[in-house]
């Protein structure tokens, strides 16, 4: 009788089973592949754990985890979950007031660390906050213990039997606890079970073709989605490969080539964008296919007539064949979450014959509520739900969900739990939304003033904006992004201000308009912007702005009688100037 996977770590047994392979799970680390079989890493995690055991942890103890994704990251974390303690992710650009908060909350006792700019950033955080946490690193770091100490010394407590303590380990026990950010810019600390994961990972594999047998990873193992989707390919027996970082993965594409990968919407644009560039560059009947090709897959659909197919066969032939062997030439299904995927770039990528597999999902629902896949697509939609999840329309539009996906609660916050989760066992995404075909769910917008940008990230507006206007020479600010590759944000001036600054600096001050486009002035809010962002992640840095000459008011209908924002008529109103922020960023970076 074969195992039976009911806890993420049960994941380790059934591999070893059902289908052990030489290459399990492989890293590019240091310009150096690191790979294991799956009776290595198996054996690994053993050891790890024992030591663990052996330092004194055990069930619901707290180690936290701050590497970018690497085999490492997979051992400690099977090792840490399989002698019932919490795995708690860390991002490795958080934050350092985030990382302190944490540390303290979650009362972690132990951290494995990936390099030395991660340590010192860690063990600041530590000596600041007076923590007392052992931290172990991954890399040589001199003065640092190495996390294979903790190997070699479970490899020698081989008498420490594991097995009690897997048994103690139950499906509703707290797996991981993962710190999303909240409107006041406190994390709050998602608490996610084994079930939540194995029931999600388990209804999703259903969905995924057949063929698929190597899958790249490059988004965080920090972020619900691609842990999943990294737990996925193990249930499903599909060998794990890790890219080294962003600036390697062209290179490591064409080496893993690829049957999958996840990714968010701005890396598909990134590939759309260049592919672009490149077909711009073409000239006479080249140029002329290409741009043809392009034009036929806008239009692409499901029942679309043999014609199209046989236009679209010729087209996949000359010119989209090139755009697979971009991507390795061997890509069966690509899968997109954490912001809305443009329904013509989708179409554009399921016609080249790379099917993108839109969904959506929360950190609170481990993560997978909808996907679109085979049989069951609608562009513009995030697909129908996987099974055991429910999906309802509340009265004011807010999208509801229920099932085995839905988090046990925010930890050490009952109150926040409740907010959340309302007596019936509903929980409230905060996004709005329909469902079309009484299947099909589409996101339609987001019922709080967080946004997320399109790397999936969220941005809580209201918290920059008050450390943007502890500035003197900033009146007032609005942040926006929304499904953008990066921050922007509208400021007004203090003009005041602005003009006795200008004559400290011997600037000629004419008028408002005229003063917002002077390079100096420019120069000055662009200073502002960067050290007012330092403390922030790099994701929720404004990365662009635009001065505008005239104040929000009552009367103009930007804000409300108590003087907030009305962020959607500040939009509309200055749309044109939105669209050059993001237009001349373009610009800057080609």
């Amino acid at each position: 009788m074969g195992v039976t996977v009911t806890r993420v770590f049960d994941l380790l047994q059934y591999n070893l089973e059902q289908f052990p392979k030489q290459e399990f799970i492989s890293g590019k680390v240091n310009g150096a592949w690191l790979r294991y079989s799956t009776q290595e890493f198996c054996d690994v995690v053993d050891a790890l754990s024992r030591g663990l055991i052996e330092s004194g942890l055990g069930k619901g103890s707290k180690v936290a985890v701050m590497s970018a994704n690497r085999p490492e990251w997979n051992i400690t974390d099977f090792a840490i979950v399989q002698i019932g303690a919490y795995q708690i992710p860390l991002y490795p650009t958080m934050a350092e007031q985030d990382i302190k908060f944490i540390l303290q909350n979650a009362e972690v006792s132990v951290v494995f660390v990936a390099e030395e700019a991660l340590y010192t950033k860690l063990k600041t955080a530590c000596d600041e906050s007076g923590l007392d946490i052992k931290i172990y690193a991954f890399n040589e770091i001199e003065g640092v213990e190495n996390w294979q100490s903790l190997v070699k010394l479970g490899q020698e407590k081989k008498d420490i039997d594991l097995e009690p303590y897997r048994a103690a380990v139950k499906p509703d026990d707290i797996l991981t606890l993962i710190y999303t950010s909240g409107t006041t810019g406190t994390p709050k600390g998602v608490m996610l079970t084994h079930d939540n994961l194995v029931q999600n990972f388990v209804n999703s594999a259903v969905v995924l073709p057949d063929g698929i047998k190597k899958g790249l990873s490059f988004l965080p193992l920090s972020h619900i989605f691609e842990r999943m989707i990294v737990y996925l390919y193990l249930y499903t027996n599909i060998s794990v490969y890790y890219a080294e970082s962003m600036d390697t993965i062209v290179a490591d594409i064409q080496y893993v080539k690829p049957n999958a990968f996840s990714t968010v919407p701005r890396l598909l644009e990134k590939v759309y964008d260049k592919i672009m560039e490149k077909g711009k560059e073409l000239t006479g009947i080249k140029r002329g296919i290409f741009f043809w090709s392009v034009a036929l897959a806008e239009k692409y659909d499901f029942n679309k007539g043999w014609f199209y197919n046989f236009k679209l066969g010729i087209a996949r032939k000359l010119v989209f064949k090139k755009w697979q062997e971009a991507l390795g030439g061997e890509i069966v299904v690509v899968v997109s979450g954490g912001a809305a995927l443009n329904p013509r770039l989708a179409r554009i990528f399921w016609a080249a014959g790379m099917p993108v597999f839109e969904g959506y999902g929360l950190t609170e629902t481990s993560p997978v509520i909808t996907v679109n896949h085979f049989g069951a697509t609608m562009f513009g939609t995030v697909g129908p739900t996987i099974e055991g999840v429910e999906i309802k329309i509340a009265e004011d539009g807010e999208i509801l969900t229920r099932g085995h996906h839905i988090m046990k609660g925010y930890y050490n916050r009952p109150d926040l739990t409740a907010e959340n989760i309302d007596p019936e066992g509903w929980f409230h995404t905060g996004d709005i939304g329909e469902i079309v075909e009484g299947r099909f769910l589409k996101i339609t917008d987001r019922k709080k003033e967080i946004f997320k940008t399109a790397g999936g990230k969220y941005i809580a507006p209201q918290m920059l904006e008050n450390k943007y206007k502890e500035s003197p020479l900033i009146e007032q600010i609005m942040v926006l992004g929304e499904n953008r590759k990066f921050p922007s944000a509208l400021i007004v001036p203090n003009f005041v201000a602005l003009k006795a600054w200008c004559g400290k600096k011997g600037i000629n001050y004419t008028t408002n308009e005229e003063m917002i486009k002077n390079e100096q002035v420019i120069e000055k809010y662009n200073q502002i912007i960067a050290f007012s962002s330092k403390e922030f992640g790099h994701w929720e840095q404004v990365k662009r702005f635009a001065l505008l000459a005239k104040e929000f008011s009552i009367d103009g209908g930007e804000l409300t009688p108590k003087l907030s924002l009305k962020r959607k008529v500040v939009l509309e109103k200055n749309a044109a100037v939105i669209e050059k922020i993001y237009k001349d960023a373009e610009t800057y970076k080609a």
